[in-house]
């Protein structure tokens, strides 16, 4: 809803522009609910396997996988926010407290500002170990990578709590002059004009664009290392094969969840801040942001991807977790009673034939 502001003539020019520009974005409310939905559902199936992984399975742990944990951690606390998300788009109001709403939406920040910080711990880890192994050790340590994660808590919770509070929770009278409380949307133009353009400005510069290029270089680091004839012979090709397919993952993940949201924020927030006012700009604006916004929620449920991909460790977990797994029930079955009698039975069917 944009706010009213009064033309000479006594008419107002959001009442114009809502004649003129009207646009139906009632979509919204199905896409949020159900793409919402299917995150909760996978998000909170994968990430409890990862932190099952983590604390109980993984025997060896270095610099990768405690920025995977905090990384686990911090998809797991905005899963576990969802069903308040889910609640509210289906029913279309706010049923529950202003603080709640307040803390789904600090989750929120959290959880994807923490996560871009995360990624881009690991893949700077990632550059150190292929780009500078021997240089590099003092700095990539277990003290170091929680030093690391604590600082990165401290200034995405310093930047995400207040932005969630500072934002206030409308209301509007329907027709049956009963009031609908909003959450997650439906804020003022004065509110973006003054507080949310500056936040914007903020998140998007120190939370997206320098991780984005931080990553980006790292990346391309690595892969002209990886193109020196030295590199091969220490490594050989196996392993290239191997960071390669680290970089491809981590690099498509980044990309596809936060790339079209945070470029997309943008432009959202220049057509709320009234800086563009045509009728195509709102229409495109609001269409897209529901959009962008259910593909940045899914990086829930692919970081798990990301840790099986980048940590050899995990994956050697896994495979002798599950290889373990399968030894034990091929005893179980060979031990047990019933197969020990079928087996029995079958070996006397047998020396029965042949003496007949």
């Amino acid at each position: 809803m944009y706010n009213a502001t009064s033309l000479p003539g006594g008419g107002n020019v959001s009442a114009v522009l809502k004649d003129s520009c009207e646009v139906d974005d009632d979509f919204k409310y199905t896409l949020y609910s159900t793409v919402f939905s299917l995150v909760f559902i996978f998000g909170l199936l994968f990430n409890l396997v990862a932190i099952y992984i983590f604390a109980c399975t993984l025997k060896l742990r270095n610099e990768t996988t405690t920025y995977m944990i905090n990384l686990a951690m911090s998809d797991l606390m905005f899963v576990l926010s969802l069903p308040f998300r889910i609640y509210y788009f289906i029913k279309r109001q706010w049923l529950f407290s202003d603080v709640l709403c307040k803390l789904s939406i600090a989750l929120f920040y959290t959880n994807m500002y923490g996560s871009i910080l995360f990624l881009t711990c690991i893949s700077v880890d990632r550059f150190l170990a292929i780009v500078y192994p021997l240089r590099s050790r003092t700095l990539r340590t277990k003290r170091n990578a929680r030093i690391a994660c604590c600082c990165i808590w401290v200034a995405v919770l310093s930047g995400s709590l207040p932005t969630g509070f500072m934002l206030e929770t409308t209301s509007v009278k329907n027709q049956k002059d009963n009031t609908s409380q909003y959450c997650f949307e439906n804020y003022s133009s004065k509110q973006w004009k003054k507080d949310l353009s500056k936040v914007v400005v903020f998140i998007e510069t120190v939370g997206f664009f320098i991780p984005f290029l931080i990553n980006l270089t790292c990346s391309i680091k690595v892969l002209r290392t990886l193109q020196d004839p030295k590199t091969l012979a220490r490594g050989g090709q196996l392993n290239k094969k191997k960071i390669l397919r680290m970089i491809v993952v981590h690099l498509l993940t980044f990309c596809f969840c936060f790339i079209p949201y945070n470029f997309n924020l943008v432009f959202y927030t220049l057509v709320r801040s009234q800086v563009f006012t045509s009728c195509t700009a709102k229409t495109v604006a609001k269409t897209i942001n529901p959009i962008t916004l259910c593909i940045a929620v899914t990086n829930c449920c692919f970081d798990p991807i990301v840790y099986y991909f980048t940590s050899e460790t995990i994956q050697n977990s896994i495979k002798r977790n599950t290889q373990s797994r399968i030894d034990n029930l091929r005893d179980t079955l060979q031990n047990s009673p019933k197969i020990k009698s079928i087996r029995n039975f079958a070996n006397k069917f047998s020396t029965d034939e042949s003496t007949i």
